[in-house]
């Protein structure tokens, strides 16, 4: 055990949490090779063979479930001291990272981070757009802000504004077919009435992302719910009544409970949350 390298266990975890070398692989932003190595590396230091290796993927055996578990509690400390030494940087000056839906970063976030931009030139954002939440624990980014019915434990927020749905059309479409949902936004509220109300059968096509649905439903493939001011502001579109009931959703601005109170993304944090804010009639949208 004294030959074991920590930091390979991380890699050992990832493939456990994610069940595949591809998966862990992507997630750990190396090459496949790299994950095949790191991991055999560890299995030869403490001389375990900790994976079922199946056509499936990589399982772990009952008996090494409580040695993954560990493993996962060694994570999360490392983690813990990232983000502590990330809390002493103080100073305003530095970057913020900042994570939304691919709708909410095309259409709301960008004006908004331009006029922050003038009001805290000390401040570099990165922007990351992605409908996959970002674990903040591990600092993949400082502040989300993310539709969401509540907050896990570990994050801090406000909520900045209500998110409405409506369901839109091509202008001038008569047409039973449907515009699904899958990936992260199947299990929203809104992909989950779709999923319990609309029959799979009258389900053309799915989408991993209310942009590409609003793109859908303008080539006349049929009816998109989406965010309410992303169908109203796009003039292919018409709205329609009377279908989908009112689904709001609250839209967060959130960080980490440890990087919270980091002044730059204390900062950060408080003036998206007030500029989302005079947006809360456009996001609200028309309701049902």
């Amino acid at each position: 055990m004294t030959r074991a390298n920590w930091d390979d266990l991380r890699f050992v975890l990832a493939v456990a949490e994610e069940g595949s070398v591809s998966a862990a692989a992507r997630r750990l932003r190396v090459n496949h090779a790299t994950v095949l190595r790191r991991v055999a590396a560890y299995e030869e230091a403490v001389g375990i063979s900790l994976f079922d290796k199946t056509v499936r993927g990589y399982a772990v055996p009952a008996a090494m479930g409580r040695v993954i578990e560990a493993a996962r509690e060694v994570d999360l400390a490392v983690q813990a001291v990232g983000r502590a030494l990330r809390g002493t940087h103080a100073p305003l000056a530095g970057e913020v990272r900042v994570t939304s839906t691919d709708s909410i970063c095309h259409c709301v976030l960008a004006p908004i981070l331009a006029r922050l931009r003038v009001v805290s030139p000390e401040l570099t954002v990165e922007l990351m757009c992605s409908n996959r939440h970002l674990d903040l624990g591990r600092t993949d980014a400082d502040i989300a802000v993310r539709p969401a019915t509540d907050l896990p434990d570990d994050l801090v927020g406000e909520v900045a504004a209500v998110l409405g749905f409506g369901l839109y059309r091509a202008r001038g479409l008569d047409s039973g077919d449907w515009i699904g949902l899958s990936g992260p936004l199947a299990r929203s509220r809104v992909g989950r009435w779709i999923d319990t109300t609309v029959g799979s059968g009258r389900i053309v096509v799915r989408a991993d992302s209310f942009v590409v649905a609003r793109e859908f439903a303008a080539a006349g493939m049929g009816l998109a719910a989406m965010p309410d001011f992303l169908g109203a502001e796009d003039l292919r579109l018409e709205r329609v009544e009377g279908i989908l009931p009112d689904l709001p959703v609250d839209i967060w601005v959130a960080s980490h409970a440890d990087l919270a109170h980091v002044p730059r993304i204390a900062a950060a944090r408080r003036q998206l949350t007030e500029a989302l804010a005079g947006h809360a009639e456009r996001l609200r949208g028309r309701g049902a």
